[in-house]
């Protein structure tokens, strides 16, 4: 079924080119010949070069040729070229070093060129909005990467850099041309540091969409986003070839690096789609939340959701016994615009929920305990998970509202022998690093240091709000009773549980000493929430000179 809809899906596409290669010539091209036309002499030597111009024009758009455009096809895979007319908007695409030809001289490769050198590269729009792309293309020497390919991609990517966009890597490549040797080793690295320079400067996304291997992971791995097509994808340093001869290990490719592994355990992807198709029409939606820059505002569009719109479910989602569980995904679907969340990572470490949404039309990054996996406590993984994203978000300027139930960190040997106080630092730091401006509702828990990590008043929290079922304290009443009181007898601990109760299971104290803002209704979080975010819209607060910080990674 995939694959026939992907062929029938493709096949229009298909004929669509072949149409257009009919009638007209490539729009960035026309121009130019035709003014050349105008003051031609339409000598024979002019019109053989201009039929040479226009032969190798084609053979650029066919690639690998129609075999291996079909075999791609039965695949359930589209080109590289197709890719990019479902991503862009029609007619948008311009494309950079068509007639581009590898210069490799060895191993008969002087007589094996294909125009354009299996990646297709240049700039369009996605919702009339900038961004530069670079599309492998597995139909052209199976998209291996060579000295003259790498250029091609360094060229997008430093202009990219230059006017201020996004750059989309649609990756489906064998990996590095080995008849290149280290020719096409350099052209990683220089990939590479370019990945490291536009880090924070522009959004890099990245979608696996066929095979990504060996050294060619790592420019996906310094993207910003990682997204994946179920199946048809995989990302691993080493291959199941490699593993079996080394550990003796028996593996799948799927099982070593496909999607799902890296969507549920390594963490390494952020999203995993169906096909093709799918995963170009989300990645269009979420580059509608991003700015184009760092120098750029987050976009906004016309709000039809009130902003005062209040919400009486929300009065009473939270269970009366603090031991029960809820759905943070009911909160934030409630308080942004108009009910959608575009969740990132929800198959990776589920306790922690991260997204982005909008708030009166403009963008705003959300972070959130989920209550309903582990009772929302920190772990390993949801602090690097969580801290990433604070940082990617901070770097562009996307405000950031901070849900919090959260008991505290996770205990127990395995956390503490695999780093839970080093990971966990990671989101401290984001947190108290980020300038954005910053709004946290704490709905129920906020124990000990979990509750400090989680955007509190302390780390620079711009406007800190609770539910009036908030409790803030060290611990939950029955461990401090239990060392409060040890060596008590039941009847008394009992008694001085309910005093701790009293005491600090309400947010009234933490209010009473200016570390809560407000204490607000349920039903009135989206109105505050967005009122604080348009007080802060021109909040600047700098850190101090430094050439970086050290977080600890």
């Amino acid at each position: 079924m995939l694959r026939s809809t992907m062929s029938r899906v493709a096949g229009a596409l298909l004929r669509r080119r072949a149409a257009a290669a009919v009638t007209a010539r490539p729009v960035a091209a026309a121009p130019a010949i035709a003014a050349r036309r105008s003051y031609a002499s339409g000598s024979t030597a002019e019109q053989s070069l201009l039929t040479r111009i226009e032969k190798k024009r084609q053979e650029a758009l066919l690639g690998g040729g129609e075999k291996r455009i079909a075999a791609q096809h039965a695949k359930g895979k589209l080109t590289a070229r197709e890719r990019l007319t479902l991503l862009l908007d029609e007619g948008s695409f311009r494309e950079y070093d068509a007639f581009v030809e590898h210069t490799c001289a060895d191993f008969g490769m002087e007589k094996t060129k294909i125009t354009g050198d299996g990646v297709v590269t240049g700039h369009g729009t996605i919702n009339g909005r900038q961004v530069f792309v670079f599309s492998q293309d597995f139909t052209a020497f199976g998209g291996s990467l060579s000295k003259t390919h790498a250029a091609k991609i360094c060229k997008v990517m430093d202009k990219a850099m230059l006017v201020g966009a996004p750059v989309i890597g649609l990756n489906d490549s064998g990996g590095a041309r080995i008849q290149e040797g280290v020719e096409s080793l350099a052209g990683y690295a220089d990939i590479f540091q370019r990945n490291v320079l536009a880090s924070g400067v522009v959004p890099q996304l990245s979608l696996i969409m066929g095979p990504c291997a060996g050294g060619a992971v790592y420019s996906p791995a310094l993207t910003d986003m990682t997204f994946m097509v179920r199946d048809t994808s995989h990302l691993f340093v080493t291959g199941p070839e490699v593993v079996k001869a080394v550990t003796n290990e028996e593996v799948t490719f799927e099982e070593l690096g496909g999607a799902k592994v890296h969507t549920s355990k390594s963490g390494v992807a952020h999203l995993a789609f169906d096909n093709d198709v799918e995963a170009l029409a989300r990645l269009r939606e979420f580059v509608d939340f991003l700015p184009l820059s760092n120098r750029h505002p987050v976009p906004e569009r016309a709000a039809v959701d009130p902003v005062d719109r209040a919400d009486a479910a929300l009065n009473t989602l939270i269970p009366t016994d603090s031991t029960k569980a809820y759905d943070m995904k009911h909160v934030v679907t409630r308080v942004l615009d108009d009910g959608h969340f575009f969740e990132v990572m929800p198959d990776y470490a589920k306790n922690i929920i991260i997204g982005f949404g909008r708030m009166d039309g403009r963008t705003v990054a959300v972070v959130a305990n989920q209550p309903m996996v582990s009772s929302g406590v920190l772990d390993i993984n949801s602090s690097v998970k969580a801290a990433r994203w604070v940082r990617f978000c901070d770097a562009f300027n996307i405000p950031i509202v901070t849900f919090v139930d959260v008991p505290g960190f996770l205990p127990g040997t395995a956390q503490e022998h695999n780093g839970i106080i080093r990971h966990g630092a990671k989101l401290l730091y984001a947190y108290a690093e980020a300038t954005v401006p910053k709004i946290t509702v704490i709905t129920r828990k906020a124990y000990g240091g979990a509750y400090d990590v989680m955007a509190s008043k302390h780390l620079r929290g711009d406007i800190n709000l609770a539910w009036p079922t908030a409790e803030i304290a060290v611990m939950g009443a029955k461990g401090a009773v239990e060392i409060i009181f040890r060596g008590r007898d039941a009847d008394a601990r009992a008694k001085a549980e309910a005093e701790y109760i009293d005491k600090f299971a309400n947010p009234l104290p933490a209010a009473q000493r200016g570390y809560l803002d407000d204490i607000v209704a349920p039903a009135d979080t989206r109105r505050r929430v967005i009122e604080e975010l348009a007080l802060l819209r021109d909040k600047t607060l700098k850190n101090p000179w430094k050439k970086h910080g050290n977080i600890p990674l």
